[in-house]
């Protein structure tokens, strides 16, 4: 549905004109065009603007309508329909249609629009309408508002003028197209007109313009204002709230084109009046004014007549008198053709007069007339200006000299100090001037003159002070002592050669200010302080009198500080310094001027210098070895005074080197029983030393050692002492091994036990006989030797088992036989064994044979006896002392087993030993008869053989203390069993 705004009744703004008006609907929201189900409020507004008045309502819809009467001016409605409402006292408003629609698509616009006005048109899609928004203008796109909802027109012309819709798109099927809605922008106010008090207004008549408009009634309260032209050129002083403009007197100049221009306060509207011509009408004829007297001097004093004619004559004119266009007086005559004033000349009555004459039909201007009234000057008055607010050096500065009262022209002369600077003729009353740009010179008193012609008047004088901007300062510094120490006492001097005075100094350390001061002439000013290690660095000072502050030159000043004790610090890699580690040792002085000399030390040993340029620390570099531990410090020179730090303490630890592992014995080869050392020692590493002591890599024991010189350990050697040894030295950098030693415990031999073997059970000349020699215990190599009655018969080493010597028997092979063990730590020596050979002469065989015999059958019981006393006696025998060269093997220590080494002999072979029990004067012959059990067998376990019983016959009992008890004698007949 098009929808057309309406267009309302406008409102006098002039109120020249009585209209009535009408009432008004507005809108609450402002839309005429919304969806069904919602509401919108009808707000009605009369002429009075009443919210509380009661309200009549008219509502038209398709040929019906309704009318309903409200207390007050809101009504809500929800229907499509047109609406008109008439507040109390105004006159019906003009109809309102409002569109309730059911469309899936609207576009909502506002019902008014003005000129200028910020226009919203805002297009809405109910559910399942996409706003994929295109906005048209008299069916042409408009503008893509995407998703958005709203177009803007943010300042509303006449070229907005037209119909507009939208479109969007169903979701399921096609695009939609809201409703139309044309937009009449209004004008918020009507074109002004120009209404003119009179179109042909007498020449010096007055003429009133005025710009007259009316304002829409919804815009009434928007103010105006207004601007009066002629000819295109703006009139008084331009826009006004007023919509009207005077002309006081208008003259021929003023005839021409007037118009006037209405606008808003923000001049977004404006408008123009049509144009009008004013025509200024001008009377026939001018009057003629005369000055009398004419030719004489017009003196100041002297009386004047002027006169004013016309050429016509008139019932009554009005003559009025002008000077300078000020009115003087004025006259209305009757029936004459002028009139006259007369006065006494001063000097403001120099200058021009005319008169005008007004016969009803316009006043009409005279030609002016000069009258010149002749004065002498006055005393002048000397004046001094300048463009800058400073009268300084390079301004320029014009003198003006002027005359308060005397006729022209008039020469005025001006001076300084008496000389004369320049003079210039004046031929306005308005005086002269001169300008020249200063300089210091220019200081001094000024005055001029003026005359006329009847003698010439001086001015009071004028003294002028040329200001001189200061010169570029110079900076000085002086200071009792040589040099700037820390302490003394230094005057810096801050002087400019030129400016005026007063002059502000300021001095600066480093741009920050330090004092001022101030002199009331040229010079130097000065500012004192004491020296501190913050006062070095660049000074420099300003000076100012008024024209800016001049900088001078900067000045560098060096404190000299003394340096401050050093401080050594000493940095490694790690938390302990070790050898070959990299020492960096740093020396830094807090305080003290650059350079700084620094000097490292190490027990009072100069170790190297390093030199600082500036701030900062020094440093020097050590690899560390052994010699490294001690104390160090350092020193700092910066050629004032030497300090010296603080000794510091540094232990390189040194890391242990390979042990050396060595035996102590009591002699030459370690032996079972012997007290053993064995001493650990590392001939390099920092103490204490944790040295362990290994056999076969077993731990013996740990001994830490605090200083040097390695440590010890202690064994008592037995035969598992054996092996290989080795040490281990740990100062907790890195364990170190020695290299390994082996260790042979030497077993000292035991008492060799010696055995006789021969052929046959009874030993005979021409048999060979076997010796053979074992000790049981005793480290290899053992060397044994045999003996028949203490006659060497030969030795023989062996590693094991004993050794062995054979002889072939002769009869001087009978006696005594021992062997000797000798391993190299003590020989021992066998018990001795008696060999009686069979098959000697007869002499000496027979007596003994038939002795024997005999003794053996009478002794038989004596002989059970003594076998039964022997095993008791074997049982209890005691050690004999290794010195008796003669026991028995029955008597051998017990602890010592004797080993039989058996050859492969006959099944039963006889063995011959004495047997002595405990040492007694009885002697036992003794025959052990061996069973062999398996044939080319060694009988080779000691403990075999320990607890091998062997039969044992018993062939005769003797007393020992005889010479022949020694003796063995064997018969030739079987043994006794």
């Amino acid at each position: 549905m098009l929808l057309w705004v309406i267009l309302l009744v406008l409102a006098p703004v002039s109120g020249q004109f009585a209209r009535t008006h009408k009432s008004i609907i507005f809108l609450q929201p402002p839309w005429t065009t919304v969806f069904q189900g919602e509401r919108v409020n009808l707000i009605c507004k009369g002429f009075r603007f009443y919210s509380t008045q009661k309200t009549k309502w008219y509502y038209r819809y398709r040929g019906k309508e309704i009318s309903r009467e409200t207390q007050k001016n809101t009504l809500e409605v929800q229907e499509s329909g047109e609406y008109r409402c008439q507040a109390q006292d105004s006159p019906l408003s003009s109809p309102v249609y409002l569109d309730f629609s059911s469309a899936s698509l609207i576009l909502q616009a506002p019902l008014s629009v003005f000129e200028g006005d910020s226009v919203v048109l805002r297009c809405r899609a109910k559910a399942k309408v996409t706003l994929n928004t295109t906005i048209y203008k008299n069916d042409n796109v408009l503008a893509f508002l995407n998703r958005r909802t709203d177009f803007h027109i943010p300042h509303a012309s006449l070229k907005d003028n037209g119909a507009y819709r939208c479109t969007g798109y169903k979701e399921t099927c096609c695009p939609v197209s809201s409703n139309t809605v044309k937009i009449q922008v209004q004008e918020s106010f009507t074109r002004p007109v120009l209404r003119v008090s009179s179109f042909q207004p007498i020449s010096g008549s007055p003429v009133t313009l005025t710009c007259e408009t009316w304002l829409s009634l919804e815009r009434s309260d928007v103010p105006l204002q207004f601007c009066f032209f002629r000819n295109d050129q703006m009139l008084g002083s331009g826009w006004s709230l007023s919509p009207k403009f005077q002309i006081t007197a208008t003259w021929s100049k003023d005839s021409g084109s007037y118009w006037c221009k209405a606008a808003t306060m923000d001049y977004s509207i404006t408008s123009n009046s049509l144009r009008s011509w004013i025509q200024v009408q001008i009377p026939a004829s001018h009057p003629v004014l005369t000055l009398s007297p004419e030719k004489a001097l017009n003196f100041e004093g002297t009386k004047v007549t002027l006169h004013c004619e016309t050429q016509e004559d008139s019932l009554r004119t009005l003559y009025r008198f002008y000077h300078d266009g000020v009115p003087l007086r004025h006259k209305s005559v009757r029936c004459e053709k002028g009139a006259s004033i007369s006065f006494s000349l001063t000097t403001e009555h120099s200058g021009n007069y005319y008169c005008t004459a007004d016969n009803g039909r316009g006043a009409k201007p005279s030609e002016a007339v000069s009258l010149s009234v002749t004065v002498p000057v006055s005393h002048p008055v000397l004046t001094l200006s300048s463009a800058e607010d400073l009268i300084s050096e390079g301004a320029k500065v014009t003198l003006h000299c002027e005359a308060q009262r005397g006729s022209l022209p008039i020469v005025y002369q001006f001076h300084h100090e008496d000389a004369a600077l320049g003079n210039r003729s004046a031929h306005s009353a308005r005086g002269v001037s001169i300008s020249f740009s200063l300089t210091a010179e220019h200081s001094g008193n000024y005055y001029c003159t003026a005359n006329n012609g009847f003698g010439p008047q001086r001015s009071e004088a004028l003294s002028l002070s040329v200001t001189v901007p200061v010169s570029r300062p110079v900076l000085t510094l002086s200071s009792a002592e040589a040099l700037t120490f820390e302490g003394a006492t230094v005057t810096l001097y801050c002087e400019v050669q030129r400016g005026s005075p007063r002059i502000l100094y300021q001095f600066y350390h480093e741009d920050v200010p330090l004092g001022s001061n101030s002199t009331p002439s040229v010079g130097k000013v000065s500012f004192s302080f004491s020296l501190t290690a913050g006062h070095s660095g660049n000074y420099y000072c300003t000076a100012d009198n008024g024209f800016g502050p001049q900088r001078s030159e900067a000045v560098s000043l060096f404190v000299t500080v003394p340096v401050s004790c050093p401080i050594l610090t000493l940095r490694v890699p790690r938390a302990q310094a070790v050898v070959g580690d990299l020492l960096e040792l740093c020396c830094e002085a807090l305080r003290g001027s650059p350079p700084i000399m620094y000097w490292f030390y190490h027990e009072d040993v100069t170790l190297g210098s390093s030199s600082v340029p500036s701030g900062g620390e020094a440093s020097f570099n050590l690899s560390l070895t052994a010699e490294h531990s001690g104390n160090y410090s350092c020193e700092a020179n910066n050629g004032l005074v030497a300090q010296h730090s603080d000794t510091i303490s540094l232990s390189v630890i040194v890391p242990v080197s390979r042990p050396i592992l060595t035996f102590r014995a009591p002699r030459a080869q370690a032996v079972v029983g012997d007290l053993l050392e064995l001493h650990c020692e590392a001939l390099r590493g920092s103490s204490p030393i944790l040295y362990g002591f290994y056999h076969e890599d077993v731990t013996l024991g740990k001994i830490s050692a605090p200083s040097g010189g390695g440590a010890s350990f202690n064994l008592s050697l037995t035969t598992e002492h054996s092996g290989i040894y080795s040490c281990e030295a740990d100062n907790g950098l890195e364990a170190q091994r020695s290299e390994m030693v082996t260790l042979k415990v030497a077993v000292p031999v035991s008492r060799p036990v010696l055995t006789l073997r021969a052929p046959r059970a009874q030993v005979a000349v021409g048999d060979l006989l076997e010796l053979h020699c074992e000790a049981l215990r005793g480290s290899p190599l053992i060397l044994y030797r045999f003996y028949h009655e203490d006659v060497t018969l030969g030795n023989s080493s062996a590693l094991s088992g004993g050794a062995f010597f054979n002889l072939s028997l002769t009869a001087e092979h009978s006696g005594n036989y021992c062997c000797e063990a000798d391993n190299g730590l003590g020989a021992q020596r066998s018990e001795t064994v008696t060999l009686y050979i069979t098959g000697l002469t007869a002499n000496r065989s027979g007596p003994v044979a038939t002795g024997v015999t005999g003794g053996l059958l009478s002794l038989a019981g004596l002989a059970t006896g003594a076998l039964l006393l022997y095993c008791w006696l074997s049982r209890k025998a005691g050690r004999e002392p290794a010195s008796d060269l003669c026991r028995s093997p029955s008597d051998s220590d017990s602890q010592e087993p004797t080993y039989h080494n058996v050859p492969a002999w006959e099944e039963l072979q006889p063995v011959y030993s004495n047997v002595n029990p405990r040492g007694e004067n009885v002697v036992y012959s003794e025959v052990q008869i061996i069973r062999e059990k398996k044939k080319h067998a060694v009988a080779s376990d000691p403990r075999h053989l320990r607890n091998k019983v062997s039969p044992i016959i018993y062939s005769e009992v003797k007393v020992a203390s005889t010479p022949v008890s020694r003796s063995l004698f064997l018969a030739s007949s079987a043994p006794h069993r």
